[in-house]
């Protein structure tokens, strides 16, 4: 695919709605830089309360130094307090202790751009000047274009909307048929029945029978099962654990990790609030994956509300929350990526 080139600050904002899938508030997002090109990108909640801006600026070097051939950063301010003219622009400590870690990593802040609600300016800049732009100038950017184009879009915020279902008595019921199915069947027959019928669900193009998706439902109900079927998603021929926690050296298959997150989704729609746990929980867990941490947070949450002893969402999110990111994502060679970009 064609590499394409970031020239302008609407380009950049662009990029970071797109690259994200939503556009970011009171937040604060950084994009790692190298010789080459663009790194990885970083979104995080701004801090919540004065006196922390040490703490919270080495928490964000870590994610950043996590790409070790970055050299600068950019990065952008989203935040609907205002800067006045004078004045310090908001979180200015913030950012004044961030550029002395990655200092101390050899990292410099190449840019900056403080992001309101109608405008957009550099960080450094003082209030109220010229050079502040209309947010919605990046709708007419080129990098806008060419993601659109290339079938992207951006929501307006990060909060995920479940598909609707109905039927939940029945679907509760195809589901219950299955799981006793299932515990019929000798450990290792049932591993390796419910293992073909996810394989041939993830290399088909179409999305499977009703039926087809109460099975897995109800094969994700039996943790033995569910994590096996966890750790075939992304097609790799490594060792269980090693494929869950993404600390294979081979990069996954992220186009099929992607399909097995629309396989689930639909499943989700076929079964009901009884049952969903395991599934939300496996969508979480790919968000983890691909670095999504606010969506697989959300989804973790989702398991939870459906289940509040559901032992795996509830590890999963204590995880997430501890910091703790995907083993593919320390490395632009096995990281989740969506476009080539300059």
């Amino acid at each position: 695919m064609e590499k394409l080139t970031i020239k302008t600050p609407s380009d950049v904002l662009s990029f970071i709605g797109h690259t994200l899938g939503f556009w970011p508030q009171e937040s604060l997002v950084c994009i790692t830089l190298n010789s080459n090109g663009i790194g990885a990108t970083l979104r995080i909640d701004l801090p919540g309360q004065p006196g922390q801006e040490l703490p919270y600026a080495r928490t964000v070097a870590h994610y950043l130094t996590s790409d070790t051939t970055a050299t600068s950063i950019l990065f952008a301010v989203y935040t609907k307090e205002t800067a006045h003219h004078g004045q310090a622009k908001p979180y200015a400590g913030t950012i004044a202790a961030l550029t002395g870690v990655l200092a101390e990593q050899g990292i410099t802040i190449r840019d900056g751009l403080f992001v309101g609600d109608e405008t957009f300016s550099p960080y450094d800049d003082e209030p109220c000047t010229s050079l502040a732009l209309p947010v919605s100038s990046t709708q007419t950017s080129a990098i806008n274009a060419e993601f659109i184009y290339r079938g992207s879009f951006i929501e307006p915020t990060n909060h995920i909307a479940l598909p609707t279902t109905g039927q939940e008595t029945a679907k509760a019921t195809a589901v219950e048929h299955q799981i006793e199915s299932i515990r019929t069947q000798p450990t290792d027959a049932a591993l390796q029945h419910g293992r073909k019928l996810w394989a041939n669900m993830l290399d088909s193009k179409n999305l499977p029978s009703d039926e087809d998706c109460h099975a897995l439902v109800a094969n994700l109900q039996f943790p033995e099962i569910r994590d096996r079927l966890l750790a075939d998603i992304p097609g790799l021929d490594e060792p269980m654990q090693q494929v869950l926690f993404a600390q294979t050296e081979e990069a996954p298959k992220w186009s099929r990790i992607e399909w097995a997150q629309q396989l689930l989704l639909h499943a989700y729609t076929r079964t009901s609030a009884e049952h969903s746990a395991p599934v939300l929980t496996a969508i979480g867990y790919i968000n983890w994956w691909e670095g999504k941490g606010s969506k697989a947070h959300q989804f973790l949450q989702l398991a939870l509300d459906s289940d509040p002893a559901y032992r795996l969402a509830r590890l999963s999110d204590q995880m997430i929350g501890s910091g703790i990111v995907a083993g593919w994502n320390m490395s632009k060679d096995t990281a989740y990526k969506t476009l080539p970009f300059d």
